[in-house]
Parts: C-alpha cells; sequence; structure tokens
C-alpha cells in the first residue's frame, strides 16, 4: 500500500491505473475493506491521472 496523500478536500489512500484489465474493481475491493475498517472510503475517477483513487474526505468542523 502506498503512503496516503492528502489535500484540502480528500485523502487517497490507494491509486489503481484505469486501464489495468480488472478496470475499476481492484479500488472497490479495495474500498470495500477499508469501509469493512470503519473509514469512509469511495471510489473516485482521476481523469488528469488516468487512475481510480480511493479517498476519504476530510470533514472540516
Amino acid at each position: 500500500m502506498s503512503a496516503a496523500t492528502e489535500t484540502s478536500a480528500r485523502t487517497v489512500l490507494e491509486r489503481f491505473p484505469a486501464g489495468g484489465a480488472r478496470g475499476q474493481f481492484p479500488a472497490e475491493r479495495f474500498a470495500r475493506a477499508r469501509r469493512m475498517e470503519g473509514l469512509k472510503a469511495e471510489v473516485v475517477m482521476d481523469l488528469a491521472s488516468d487512475a481510480f483513487l480511493v479517498i476519504v474526505r476530510n470533514e472540516t468542523v
């Protein structure tokens, strides 16, 4: 697993290439495992890098 990358609105937990043979399935599986650990992980598409990102939105209080 790569190190998480933080931006003001989200933390990227992992990146998966969009051109992979299995499409977004590996990203969805990774996100599901993180949700089972209690994180609110979701998969988004980053068009600029042509990758599926598993993210957690940073909550502001």
